[in-house]
């Protein structure tokens, strides 16, 4: 539960350093990965925005050697809270009353997915037959890509109102949704017993390091661009919402951790899962408060 905690601290900061940044920098564009990398690396507070989130994802991957993948996504969920209101103090970013009470009902949805967790019973998977995560992750890695470039069409016509970025979040949230659990898939090496070098040697024959290269290259230049244009307090609690349902339920079902047995718990898990999907459909695809333009300082609110 700490490093859960301690990876909650550095994906909210990690994020929030990155968005302030990005509003130093000139428009980045994903039809020029180059010039945005160029960018991004000339910056020194993206740089240990993103070093936080690099460290995120070592502390996610002590989380994943010890608690089931269900009840992970529900420590790391509650970390939204702590994203909104540094993202309020500082970089000015306010949310609506609508997109509050959909941030409510997700802490809700994933509290009912918390509750459905039993100790004794809840086992933690090691392993998954590679074909079933690549029949799993390969599909959803192109759906991402899909909706990105969806998003991406539609924010190009003219006279269209700005976006919130729930389609975004979306599309970024099923990448580092494979992300996630090529982290689960490594950390079942870290726990097999093998010693470093057999640990070493069994994740290089797996899928895992290579998920993980192309959802880093992706996902990287995909959320920066996303991230500039659209407010971090709505796009990363959607980002974050879809690879903790994604990482949920297809992880649990992947590495073989069974649903609950007992029918109370099992049905919290379903309406859980039900309800934050359903807030998902449910958000505001369209912006109608005023932002700075890209590249405009953003001021921190006295």
């Amino acid at each position: 539960m700490a490093a859960a905690l301690l990876a909650n601290v550095l994906y909210s900061t990690g994020f929030v350093l990155e968005k302030r940044a990005l509003g130093n920098l000139p428009e980045v564009s994903v039809r020029q990965p180059a010039k945005l990398l160029r960018l991004v690396l000339g910056s020194p507070l993206w740089i240990v925005g993103a070093l936080a989130l690099a460290a995120g994802f070592g502390a996610q991957l002590l989380v994943y050697r010890t608690l089931p993948i269900a009840a992970a996504q529900g420590l790391f969920v509650s970390g939204l809270v702590l994203l909104v209101l540094l993202s309020s103090r500082l970089l000015g970013e306010e949310t609506s009353g609508r997109e509050r009470y959909a941030l409510a009902a997700i802490l809700l949805a994933l509290l009912m997915v918390v509750l459905s967790l039993d100790e004794s019973a809840d086992t933690v998977g090691r392993g998954a037959p590679y074909a079933l995560v690549l029949l799993v992750c390969v599909p959803s890695l192109a759906a991402g890509v899909w909706l990105y470039r969806s998003a991406e069409r539609g924010a190009r016509h003219r006279h269209r109102l700005p976006t919130t970025g729930v389609e975004y979040g979306v599309a970024v949230g099923l990448l580092y949704g494979v992300s996630s659990l090529a982290i689960k898939g490594v950390s079942g090496y870290l726990t097999a017993g093998a010693g470093l070098g057999g640990a070493v040697s069994g994740v290089l024959r797996s899928p895992y390091p290579y998920l993980l290269l192309f959802t880093g290259a992706f996902g990287l230049v995909l959320s920066q661009a996303a991230l500039q244009r659209c407010r971090a307090s709505l796009i990363v609690p959607v980002c974050t919402t879809v690879t903790c349902l994604f990482t949920a339920v297809l992880g649990t079902l992947s590495f073989g951790e069974a649903l609950p047995g007992d029918p109370l718990r099992l049905a919290l898990r379903i309406a859980g899962t039900c309800l934050a999907v359903a807030v998902l459909l449910a958000m505001p695809k369209h912006d109608t408060a005023p932002r700075p333009p890209i590249g405009a300082k953003e001021l921190t609110p006295p």
